[in-house]
C-alpha cells in the first residue's frame, strides 16, 4: 500500500517504488518479495480494468483521502452516541468530473467471496461519502475542496497474490443507497446493538482486554516467560507453534501474513478437508454418522480420492460420539475456545473439531485423517501438540464443566481402520507431559523476531516457497 501510494499519489515511477520497497528493513525479506509481486499484479489488474471500463471513457484518478459517510443524530441514542462514521478500506478512484467512483477491495491471495452486506456497504460509502481526514482518535473532517457526489459507483475485488479481478457492483448511486438499506444497514444495526463478548484473535488489538471477563486468565499457560524485549500482544494456536517449530519463516508467511501459493494442494490435504467438511455437516445437524448414508461424491476430489475418503468416513461411523448421545447434551462443531496468558501477553486460540457434553463434563474431540499409523515411538502429545494444548486449557477450566468428567479424545481415521485415544486433563502426569510438549514449542516462538527460514525436506510443497529465497535455493540445489 505504501508503494501504491507513492506511485498513485506522489507520481513515483514504478521502478523507483520497487527499489524503495527492496531497501526496507522493517519487513521480512519474503514479505518484500511477495509485496513486489503483489504490486505488479495489482497494477496489471488496474491496467486491464481501465482498458475495459475507462470509467466511461474518462481516465480514472486516484483519490487520496478516504470517503466517509457521516450520520449526525439530533439526540444521543441508547449508546450515548451523537455521530456515526462509516468508511471502507481499499483503493479509491474517481473520474475527473467526479461522476463515477470506484473502490477496490484487496485480498492477500485471490479474490475472496464478499457478502451482500459488505458489497452494499462499500458501494454506499463510495456513493454518499465525502473526502475527509482525521487525526488519531478525532472525528473526520471534510477536506477543503469537496468533490461532487457521484452518479455511479463500482466495487471491484482484486487478489494481490494472483492478479485476479472481479466487479462486485456496478450501480447507479441511488441503487447503492437502496442496496445499503436492504443488506448492510440491518447488519450494522445488529453490530451497534450487540453486547455479546466474542473472544478471539481480535482481542490482541482490544484496549479493553484488561478489564474484560473474557478470555479466561491462565497465567503461564504456554510455560515460557515473557521475552526480555517487549512484544506487541499476539495470538497463537497449536498449529502456529507446530508450524514455527518446522520453519519460522513459513510460520510468519502463512500463519501471520496469510500468504498462500496458488499451487495445487496435495491429495492428502484435499482429502482431509473433504472428510472434515462432511463430518462437520453431519454433526451440526446432530445426525449420527452410523445411521447416515455414505456420500457418493465429495467436492474437489477425484474418483480415487473419493473412494479413500469415503472409507475413512465409514471408519468414523463406528466411533461417532453422537450415536446414542442424549438430546439434552450440548454439541458444538469447531467452537472457538480462547485463553489469555497475561505473563506472556498472548491470546491462546483453539478450535476443537467437536465439543460435546457428557454427564456434566465437556469432551474435546480431534479427528485426524492419515494414510498410515503414526510412529509408535513418538509420544502422543508431542506428535499432536493440539492435544497437549487441549490438556492444558481443560486443566485450567476451559471450556468449563466438571473437571473430573472432562476428557480429550483423538480419533484417527485410516482407509482400512480407525483408532481412538483418550486423555484426562485432571491426571497430573498427563498435565506435566502436556506442559513439557507445549513449552518446548512456545519457548523458541515467544522471543523470535527474525523468523529465519530453515531449509530442508519441508520446502518441497511449502505454500510460501515462491517468496522464500533460502527455500528456493535449497530446492534448486536439491
Amino acid at each position: 500500500m505504501a508503494a501504491l501510494d507513492a506511485i498513485e499519489h506522489d507520481g513515483t515511477d514504478v521502478g523507483v517504488a520497487l527499489q524503495q520497497l527492496r531497501r526496507r528493513h522493517d519487513c521480512h525479506p519474503s514479505h518484500l518479495s511477495w509485496a513486489e509481486e503483489a504490486l505488479r499484479n495489482y497494477l496489471a489488474a488496474r491496467a486491464e480494468h481501465s482498458t475495459e471500463y475507462e470509467l466511461d471513457r474518462q481516465a480514472s484518478l486516484p483519490a487520496k483521502h478516504p470517503w466517509v459517510a457521516v450520520t449526525d443524530l439530533t439526540a444521543s441514542d441508547s449508546r450515548g452516541a451523537l455521530r456515526y462514521e462509516r468508511t471502507a478500506w481499499g483503493r479509491r478512484y474517481a473520474s475527473p468530473d467526479g461522476r463515477i467512483r470506484e473502490i477496490w477491495l484487496l485480498s492477500v491471495n485471490s479474490v475472496k467471496p464478499r457478502s451482500d452486506a459488505e458489497i452494499a456497504e462499500a458501494a454506499a460509502v463510495a456513493a454518499t461519502g465525502v473526502a475527509a481526514t482525521a487525526d488519531f482518535g478525532e472525528c473526520y473532517r471534510p477536506v477543503k475542496v469537496r468533490d461532487p457526489l457521484p452518479d455511479r459507483v463500482r466495487v471491484v475485488a482484486v487478489g494481490c497474490g494472483d492478479g485476479s479481478r472481479k466487479v462486485l457492483a456496478d450501480w447507479e448511486a441511488a441503487e447503492a443507497v437502496e442496496q445499503y438499506a436492504r443488506h448492510a444497514k440491518p447488519v450494522l444495526a445488529r453490530v451497534v446493538a450487540g453486547d455479546r463478548v466474542n473472544p478471539g484473535s481480535a482481542c490482541i488489538d482490544c484496549e479493553g482486554l484488561s478489564s474484560c471477563s473474557q478470555p479466561p486468565r491462565t497465567p503461564f499457560l504456554l510455560g515460557t516467560p515473557r521475552p526480555r524485549r517487549a512484544r506487541r500482544r499476539r495470538s497463537v494456536s497449536a498449529s502456529d507453534l507446530r508450524t514455527h517449530s518446522a520453519c519460522p519463516a513459513k510460520y510468519h508467511l502463512t500463519r501471520v501474513l496469510h500468504l498462500k501459493s496458488a499451487e495445487p494442494e496435495s491429495p492428502a490435504i484435499r482429502r482431509g478437508r473433504a472428510v472434515d467438511v462432511w463430518l462437520n455437516e453431519q454433526h451440526r445437524a446432530r445426525r449420527s454418522c452410523r445411521t447416515t448414508l455414505l456420500p457418493a461424491t465429495l467436492p474437489g476430489l477425484t474418483a480415487e480420492e473419493t473412494r479413500t475418503a469415503v472409507r475413512m468416513i465409514a471408519e468414523h461411523a463406528a466411533v461417532c460420539p453422537l450415536d446414542g448421545l442424549a438430546p439434552t447434551e450440548e454439541v458444538e462443531v469447531q467452537a472457538r475456545l480462547t485463553a489469555y496468558d497475561p505473563e506472556l501477553d498472548v491470546v491462546v486460540i483453539a478450535d476443537p473439531d467437536l465439543l460435546y457434553t457428557d454427564s456434566g463434563g465437556w469432551v474435546w474431540r480431534e479427528t485426524k485423517t492419515a494414510a498410515s499409523r503414526p510412529w509408535e515411538g513418538r509420544p502422543l502429545l508431542e506428535a499432536y501438540p493440539q492435544l497437549a494444548l487441549a490438556v492444558l486449557m481443560m486443566s485450567a477450566g476451559v471450556p468449563g464443566g466438571d473437571p473430573r468428567r472432562c476428557r480429550i479424545e483423538l480419533e484417527l481415521l485410516y482407509p482400512d481402520g480407525s483408532a481412538c485415544e483418550e486423555l484426562h486433563p485432571h491426571d497430573p502426569e498427563t498435565v506435566d507431559e502436556a506442559r513439557r510438549a507445549v513449552s518446548a514449542l512456545a519457548g523458541p516462538w515467544a522471543p523470535d523476531e527474525t523468523f529465519a527460514a530453515t531449509p530442508g525436506r519441508g520446502c518441497t510443497g511449502c505454500e510460501a516457497l515462491r517468496w522464500c529465497g533460502p527455500g528456493l535455493d535449497h530446492t534448486a540445489g536439491g
